[in-house]
């Protein structure tokens, strides 16, 4: 905390109490002397004609606090020092509030002990106005006090003066706190004596930075002999006093981040010794016995540690750790209640949402039940229609039962009839298949005889081709003859190959000219039978006509085709290519 945050909470509580009717505002005059007193006991030089001319002005009401502040920072805080006497600057601040706010007939303490209780609250208060102490701060200061007097902390005797405290404010002013601890609720079966021991160590170790403090025994350095003195240990130095009462002050030990505490040995019959090595000096320390050799030697190198990180005395750090903690936990629980609130705000509109969903869902009930009213006297109307004309429907079945009898019967010959037709339409059908199938045959029969014609003459043509060369070959040079005798060998051989497949083709030529008299003796069949179907069908009343094949005759079938030409010209040919066929042979 700053030097002017700490002064200016004692300010506060000297300028609450001159305001004697709580308006907030303090008379001009009661600001000069308090102005006064300031300069006084804060060591500042005293400008009375600044403090003169600052309040000269024709209105001669109070001045509230806010009017006072800039004259106050500007004149006294902007000029303080640290090298006033701050108790003196305490004590001066309670003297003039004290009297006003504090009932010292109830208390169990002395007016030092509360004015200790006072300045410890000014340390542990918020840096807020009106200045209070919350829980934590004030479980703090009990928690030390407790462990002062060497008491035993009850947490439950605690936690139910925390539920008889304010619920929304949970904080106490600087009256009430000293009223707590005067009022022995926290101290109770320890004398007064003790508790203000323990009042006096918490002040000194909270207001006044002392670490530690005992009598020691210290080696000199003109006589070197040994002086038991009363040690008191600060952030930055050690003082030694005559006695604890610390009337007589006889010097002090600069601490820095330089300084050095080692231990000793035993020597010139004294035990338990440290040496402490200043900038400026070295002093030989010697304790009773080990333990506080040891917490000494620990405390001040804890001293010498914080001074060498520029970190301030324990307490003092603990503490604002403590409000940083304070402000993190307030910033979560305000975003926290921010949070609520719009999840309260949401829930809000969503029960709304809900209310007016339910309202229409009532509604929406109410016309159902409308609608399912209507619809019952609709069903009960359309039950009795429904009823009428079932009788009816009744009635008419019975006449159509009766009709359906009668056209049964007729249907029932008119489907045996229809039936015979049917028989004889798939009668017929089969009839007509056989007949397309037959003139399938035929076709196919006409196709090979082509096909075997086609390879007929043009087996006959490759045979003229070869006569011509063989007449050609016999009437070149004799020289050129036994060469020609060898390629007509050749060529015989083809020759006689080539009658050989000839006769093979009339083979097949006969086997396909039978195989066309079958079919032609199964299409006569099928004509047959056709006629006879179609007399048939001519009786029963003319419902079907069958179409009646052309009739043919008997065909010729020749190597060039079906009729290609007649008997005459075939023999003909016949004598013609056997003509050819002996003159190969002569000439062979």
């Amino acid at each position: 905390m700053a030097l002017r945050d700490e002064l200016l909470k004692s300010i506060w509580h000297a300028f609450t109490a001159l305001d004697v009717d709580k308006s907030g505002k303090v008379s001009k005059s009661q600001l000069k002397v308090l102005s006064h007193s300031l300069y006084t006991v804060m060591n500042i030089p005293h400008d009375p004609v600044a403090l003169e001319e600052h309040f000269k002005d024709d209105d001669e009401g109070p001045v509230s606090n806010q009017g006072y502040m800039p004259y106050l920072n500007k004149f006294i805080l902007d000029k303080v020092t640290d090298n006033f006497d701050r108790p003196d600057f305490n004590k001066m601040c309670w003297t003039l509030c004290y009297r006003k706010n504090m009932q010292q007939s109830h208390l169990l303490i002395s007016n030092d002990d509360a004015f200790k209780i006072w300045c410890i609250f000014n340390f542990l208060s918020e840096d807020r106005y009106p200045l209070i102490v919350v829980t934590e701060e004030i479980e703090y200061f009990l928690r030390k006090l407790t462990e002062a007097i060497k008491g035993s902390w009850v947490e439950e005797r605690f936690e139910d003066y925390k539920l008889q405290l304010d619920s929304t404010q949970q904080c106490l002013n600087a009256w009430e706190l000293i009223k707590l601890v005067g009022s022995g609720h926290f101290s109770k079966g320890m004398d007064l004596q003790t508790l203000s021991m323990g009042i006096s160590e918490v002040y000194q170790e909270l207001i006044l930075d002392v670490l530690k403090q005992g009598y020691i025994m210290k080696k000199g350095h003109k006589r070197k002999n040994w002086t038991e003195r009363w040690f008191v240990l600060k952030p930055n130095l050690i003082s030694y006093y005559v006695g604890e009462d610390l009337a007589h002050k006889k010097g002090d030990i600069l601490l820095d981040g330089n300084c050095i505490v080692e231990s000793l040995q035993d020597k010139e019959g004294k035990k338990c010794l440290f040496l402490i090595k200043s900038s400026l000096k070295s002093f030989e320390i010697s304790v009773s016995d080990k333990k506080k050799k040891q917490e000494w030697i620990q405390a001040i190198q804890i001293c010498v540690s914080l001074l060498r990180m520029g970190r301030p005395a324990p307490h003092r750090e603990a503490r604002q750790k403590r409000r940083d903690l304070r402000l993190r936990q307030q910033a979560e629980q305000e975003e926290l209640e921010l949070r609520m609130r719009e999840l309260q705000t949401a829930n809000e509109a969503k029960q709304q949402e809900l209310e007016n969903m339910r309202k229409a869902l009532e509604e929406a009930a109410a016309n159902a039940a409308e609608e399912e009213q209507r619809r019952l006297q609709t069903q009960t109307e359309l039950h009795d229609r429904y009823r009428m004309d079932l009788e009816r429907e009744k009635m008419v079945r019975q006449q159509m039962e009766e009709q359906v009898a009668q056209k049964s019967t007729e249907l029932e010959q008119y489907l045996q009839r229809v039936r015979e037709l049917e028989d004889m339409y798939r009668q017929l059908e089969d009839a007509l298949e056989d007949e397309r199938r037959a003139r399938q045959d035929e076709e196919i029969v006409r196709k090979l005889q082509t096909r075997l014609l086609e390879e007929e003459a043009t087996k006959r043509a490759e045979l003229e081709q070869i006569h011509l060369k063989q007449q050609q070959a016999i009437s070149e040079t004799e020289a050129e003859k036994q060469e020609l005798e060898r390629e007509r060998l050749a060529k015989e051989s083809a020759l006689q190959a080539a009658m050989i497949q000839l006769e093979n083709l009339e083979q097949e030529r006969q086997g396909a000219l039978e195989q066309y008299q079958t079919v032609m003796k199964k299409l006569e069949d099928a004509a047959n039978k056709t006629k006879t179907w179609k007399h048939k069908v001519a009786e029963h009343e003319g419902m079907l006509r069958l179409i009646q094949p052309g009739s043919k005759g008997p065909t010729l079938i020749t190597n060039w085709g079906p009729a290609a030409f007649s008997d005459g010209e075939l023999s003909q040919r016949e004598k013609k290519w056997q003509k050819m066929k002996n003159q190969v042979s002569e000439a062979q």
